[in-house]
């Protein structure tokens, strides 16, 4: 009796790189824009390699950094609805690769592969929840345990696969903006984190797996 060939799972990525080969691709410096806040939007982007940070900034002027994406995520949506305006600036963290879905072709590929459009949703709604979260933490959760928190996020703890040992370099007014609090303060916890050996520092932050304890207690 010949064996069941088991069905392979639906990949983004491998989907990108086959479906359509003349797709453009962009490289980004470390620093430099993908897009603006208020920019027209006319593209979806998948991140093949690097880093990126999605920034917004209020009427007031206040900054925040609203997301850290890594490889395979996606990003650029506001391309789909109404307004066509981007709501957040995205830039370039280190050497960045990224493929380009243009608004026509984006909605052509979700109404027609129902894997990408299930992945696609899926993908877009994990990242409301972890936005969501990250707001009702901001009230929640003191500054000490937001800061754990993603610091071990940025590491993959809790997702699938391996958690990184190490993470790149991030700079502490990033990390302050991420969890909305002060320059200062972050310094002072990550001195405290260093001190108790929950993190170190060599090209990189490395994550010590007890850093879990600052999150977990009470």
């Amino acid at each position: 009796m010949k064996s069941k060939r088991k069905k392979q799972l639906f990949s983004i990525s491998r989907y990108l790189a086959t479906a359509a080969p003349r797709r453009s691709a962009l490289n980004f410096r470390t620093g430099q824009a993908i897009f603006r806040q208020g920019g027209a939007a006319d593209a979806v982007y998948y991140l093949r390699r690097g880093t990126v940070k999605l920034t917004a900034v209020s009427d007031s002027g206040m900054e925040a950094v609203v997301g850290i994406l890594k490889a395979g995520d996606l990003f650029g949506e506001d391309c789909l609805v109404d307004k066509h305006k981007h709501m957040t600036t995205a830039s370039a963290m280190g050497p960045t690769s990224l493929l380009i879905l243009k608004r026509e072709e984006m909605i052509r590929v979700l109404h027609k592969e129902h894997a990408f459009s299930y992945r696609f949703i899926l993908h877009m709604l994990k990242r409301r929840a972890r936005i969501e979260e990250d707001l009702v933490n901001q009230f929640s959760m003191s500054i000490e345990k937001r800061l754990a928190r993603t610091l071990l996020r940025l590491a993959n703890y809790g997702k699938k696969g391996r958690p990184q040992k190490v993470i790149p370099k991030i700079s502490q007014e990033t990390l302050a903006k991420m969890i909305g609090t002060s320059r200062r303060r972050v310094n002072m916890f990550m001195n405290k984190f260093h001190k108790f050996g929950y993190i170190d520092y060599d090209g990189g932050i490395h994550i010590d797996p007890s850093l879990l304890c600052v999150v977990l207690v009470d």
